[in-house]
């Protein structure tokens, strides 16, 4: 019992929050204030985007789409990932085996008491989710989990 106590206040003691571009050393092309990213994003954008916060799962319309076309970043409209690289992977998150190369930042987050691969976008340095080695294994292996309110699609014309 008093392990599990132990652990529990452990948990308690680790939040979910990333390095964002104000906590970071990395600079980033577009670069703004607090207070003009707030005034360009709703506030579960800027949650997620600005101060590394997690949406809740299967609360994005994005989760299940499946049309074609082209995922950007919400703040500054970067292409980030192509449908043809979505798949679902029943974690209530849209999840991608690849990102479009180079225009997705990796980082260590320790958050959770263990490392994880944290994902930015490579031009504003907004938070997207992880990656993760559990994804399809006939493609990459790698499940791009990403919140939805981070991403703004593009249908293909």
């Amino acid at each position: 019992m008093k392990n599990l106590l132990i652990a529990l206040i452990t948990l308690l003691v680790f939040n979910c929050k990333g390095n964002t571009q104000t906590e970071s050393n990395e600079t980033y092309k577009i670069s703004k204030t607090e207070a003009e990213w707030k005034g360009q994003l709703s506030d579960m954008e800027f949650y997620v985007l600005r101060k590394a916060g997690t949406e809740r799962p299967f609360s994005s319309s994005l989760n299940k789409n499946y049309n074609k076309g082209i995922y950007i970043c919400v703040a500054c409209e970067t292409p980030l990932f192509k449908s043809e690289n979505k798949f679902d992977s029943g974690t209530g998150w849209p999840s991608f085996d690849r990102e479009i190369k180079g225009n997705v930042a990796f980082s260590t987050d320790y958050d959770l008491g263990y490392a994880r691969t944290e994902e930015h976008c490579a031009n504003c340095g907004g938070h997207l989710g992880h990656v993760f080695n559990d994804g399809p294994k006939e493609t990459t292996g790698k499940r791009h989990c990403i919140n939805g309110v981070a991403l703004k699609f593009i249908p293909k014309e």
